[in-house]
């Protein structure tokens, strides 16, 4: 399917662009949402959001939440996209996706012009941590620059629009203290995290300095079936598929005893909606609180499907990463008691929801395969 760009026929925030007329604020311009009645333009009164990143895991899932909740959604996909996102591909038809990049700030500038968000949700980022060590330029020129060019466009062209940064808790890498609150001081220990922080910081600055409407939430580790195979999550749910279909006989991880604050992405995006309801803009941690081992995991996961863990695990010291003396974990309370917002996904319930997504997936791609205790029972028949 080729990619569908729609373009909205909304009028600009401002009737011309002039960038030494438009309105910078000096001192906050938000306030209570305006009425509903009172957003879009035209017959059509619903509110518009915008959603970076919308191919991504968390971008597929605040889609979903949008659009039940009456939005009409635009998304900035990658250029380089030639067919419809597979994450997206059951919400066709219903969202508008707009090809560009964080690299262009002309165009993003276009973009909110011709679109007129009411909220900006900015998910897009180079997000695989190992990867920003092979590709620190990239990750630095979209995940920290990006955002910058992206705030700088919205304080042109839509500064009354509400924005949500997705900072990270790798932002506070080698901490002292566990778990960690809004106060914990950042000591990233990675590009990634380094460029978050830039990320977090810019848009708290243009906050304070532009009274633009602008949360952060720092998200712990959050997980479904569409997260990427590079994930040890989906690592661990994609390979106890292949051992239960028959297809691999042994799954190859780092060190089982790292331990992390996993949550269902789901639950998280709900978060990102909470935030920018708020009367006044802030920044929230958003976790579980709790920790799980990746042994844990490997346990629950391979429990899911019917099979003992240990015959099937080998450890790969390529995958080992540094190990952490102190555990990162959420402290949400924040988040529970200004946003109302508390996980409802428990951690054995999204393992067991992964493993079973993989292995339908498995028998999907090959609906000829048995199952391995199947074949097993075949083999000695």
């Amino acid at each position: 399917m080729n990619l569908r760009v729609e373009l909205s026929t909304t009028q600009p925030c401002h009737s011309s662009f002039d960038a030494d007329q438009s309105p910078f604020p000096s001192i906050p311009i938000w306030g209570k949402l305006a009425p509903l009645s009172l957003m879009g333009s035209g017959m059509d009164a619903r509110p518009i959001a915008l959603i970076t990143g919308i191919a991504g895991q968390d971008g597929s899932y605040l889609a979903e939440l949008l659009l039940r909740q009456g939005y009409v959604v635009h998304g900035l996909v990658r250029r380089t996209s030639d067919s419809y996102p597979s994450r997206l591909q059951h919400l066709d038809g219903q969202l508008h996706l707009h090809p560009g990049d964080l690299f262009d700030s002309s165009s993003l500038t276009h973009l909110l012009f011709q679109t007129k968000p009411r909220e900006i949700y900015h998910l897009a980022a180079q997000s695989v941590v190992s990867q920003s060590w092979q590709q620190p330029m990239l990750t630095a020129d979209v995940t920290a620059i990006g955002t910058l060019r992206l705030l700088e466009a919205i304080r042109l062209a839509c500064p009354a629009a509400r924005f949500y940064q997705s900072s990270s808790s790798e932002m506070f890498g080698t901490v002292t203290v566990s778990p960690q609150c809004e106060t914990t001081p950042f000591q990233p220990r990675n590009l990634y995290g380094v460029s978050k922080v830039f990320a977090h910081q810019t848009a708290v600055n243009y906050r304070q300095h532009y009274g633009l409407f602008a949360c952060c939430g720092i998200l712990y580790n959050h997980e479904s079936p569409r997260r990427g195979k590079e994930f040890v999550t989906r690592r661990v749910s994609h390979g106890v598929a292949q051992v239960k279909m028959g297809l691999a006989d042994v799954l190859s991880l780092g060190c089982l005893t790292a331990q992390r604050d996993w949550g269902f992405a789901g639950d998280y995006v709900e978060a990102m909606w909470r935030m920018l309801q708020q009367d006044q803009p802030d920044d929230y941690v958003i976790g579980t609180g709790k920790l799980h081992s990746v042994e844990q995991l490997v346990s629950m996961a391979f429990d899911a499907a019917g099979l003992e863990w240990q015959h099937w695990v080998e450890t790969d010291a390529s995958l080992v990463r540094p190990p952490e003396e102190v555990p990162l974990c959420a402290d949400p309370r924040k988040a529970n008691q200004k946003l109302g917002w508390k996980p409802k996904c428990g951690f054995r319930d999204l393992v067991g929801m992964m493993v079973e997504a993989d292995i339908a997936q498995c028998r999907k791609l090959s609906p000829t395969l048995l199952s391995l205790p199947a074949r097993r029972l075949a083999k000695t028949a």
